[in-house]
């Protein structure tokens, strides 16, 4: 069976902005659904979208940053990543500088891992995961200066089987950190396949070129 999400539109009949912030809107819809062409209304984020970055060593670890998340009032440890807010730029050009600008890293080699929705029922938030290998230093001249949260983070390199037992375990919670970290260990098992660093999100909400 070829499993395979596919879009699908229905007839919009009314649209709104209720709140307006600089990372993301909160949207109304109105639409007709289905044969009978019920009205229903959805209220929504409108998201930029995010990219973030599995950076694996040369020992197979895993770079973790933990960073304070105040929505949920923890400490997360998380795998580096950003929005897409920068207008115009593509996601793995986004990729590469959230890694630089969190890390201090640049990596030579760049492939996707996994595409997700983060909560589609309630917001149209898409992120990707790169897996980030062959690292090296950004230079300490070029080093981003990080502000609020990120210049508190600190940073873990963990064998990936730890870091797969952590998410198992229930002890970490971040879901681009879960995804791609699993998205990688099913990889390293013989299941799937890694794809270009430049391929197409066919569907993506926002539109954003790859490369």
């Amino acid at each position: 069976m070829n499993l395979r999400d596919s879009p699908a539109e229905y007839p919009i009949t009314t649209s709104g902005v209720l709140l307006s912030t600089p990372v993301f809107n909160v949207a109304e819809e109105r639409f007709n659904f289905g044969t009978s062409g019920e009205e229903l209304t959805r209220v929504f984020v409108t998201h930029p979208g995010a990219v973030a970055v599995v950076a694996v060593d040369a020992d197979d670890r895993v770079l973790l940053i933990n960073q304070y998340r105040h929505p949920v009032r923890m400490n997360l440890w998380e795998v580096p990543a950003g929005l897409l807010d920068v207008p115009g730029e593509p996601m793995l050009p986004a990729a590469q500088r959230e890694l630089a600008e969190e890390a201090d890293l640049s990596a030579a080699n760049w492939h996707v891992l996994v595409d997700f929705y983060t909560t589609p029922g309630a917001q149209n938030e898409a992120i990707r995961v790169y897996l980030a290998e062959g690292l090296s230093q950004v230079p300490e001249a070029e080093r981003h200066s990080r502000q609020a949260e990120e210049a508190e983070m600190s940073f873990a390199w963990v064998e990936l089987a730890d870091a797969v037992d952590a998410i198992l375990g229930g002890r970490l919670h971040n879901p681009s950190a879960i995804v791609g970290i699993l998205a990688l260990h099913a990889v390293r098992q013989g299941s799937g396949r890694l794809r270009a660093a430049e391929a197409v999100w066919e569907h993506h909400p926002r539109g954003v070129a790859p490369a």
